[in-house]
């Protein structure tokens, strides 16, 4: 006699209200931000100024356009009821730690010093940091980050650094001004420790609020794969 095996269809993940909501939350706000910098560059490019490598050479633009990215990406797998892998949610740690230096930065050191509209600026110096920030301290839908990937913090930074140096002896052209190659080599290297110096330091609030579960903590599996 013949048996039959039945075959039981597993529920696809569905995520709760709470994570739903915070889902959507995160793609629409990395939507408007790349739609921030596209407008930005249209701008630019209307005066005469298309080398994407002059927009796109400024830290806060590239790190923005990442940060917004890995918003959008995690808001997609929220939808799905599905925890962000490892490798997501330490770049979306990394991206957080930059932008705390970003905010600090311009709004301490160099206000007002971009040619992009005044609201602009507010939304990529001050409005977007705050809101990753608050994401990552709010929200328990990510694992600890292990202290030994603190370096990771740091190839990044010193990648842009070295392409920025290269730039300014070559064809002149730095995105800030404390990086121009006439200032001499001791004021460009207390800059450039004291900017990886705030990025470790960021990146040491970050790895330490990842131990803080958040106001909400997300109910799902956080995969780990």
């Amino acid at each position: 006699m013949e048996t039959e095996t039945e075959t039981v269809a597993r529920p696809t993940p569905v995520a709760p209200r709470p994570a739903l909501v915070w889902s959507i939350g995160r793609i629409v706000v990395g939507a408007v931000v790349v739609g921030v910098l596209v407008y930005a560059y249209a701008l630019r490019i209307a005066v005469g100024d298309t080398n994407p490598f002059d927009y796109f050479g400024y830290f806060t633009n590239q790190t923005s356009l990442i940060a917004a990215s890995v918003l959008i990406s995690t808001g997609c797998l929220g939808l799905n009821g599905r925890g962000a892998p490892s490798w997501l949610t330490l770049l979306r740690g990394l991206v957080t730690a930059y932008l705390i230096v970003v905010g600090v930065i311009y709004n301490l050191l160099v206000p007002g010093t971009g040619s992009a509209p005044p609201w602009v600026s507010v939304l990529l110096h001050v409005v977007f940091p705050v809101v990753i920030v608050l994401d990552w301290l709010l929200v328990g839908d990510r694992p600890r980050l292990p202290w030994r990937r603190l370096w990771s913090l740091l190839p990044y930074p010193l990648a842009w650094l070295i392409v920025v140096l290269l730039r300014g002896m070559t064809d002149g052209w730095v995105p800030y001004g404390f990086l121009l190659p006439e200032r001499g080599p001791l004021s460009l290297l207390l800059h450039i420790v004291g900017l990886l110096a705030a990025v470790l330091l960021a990146g040491v609030l970050v790895w330490s609020a990842s131990r803080f579960r958040g106001v909400w903590s997300a109910d799902r599996r956080i995969d780990r794969e």
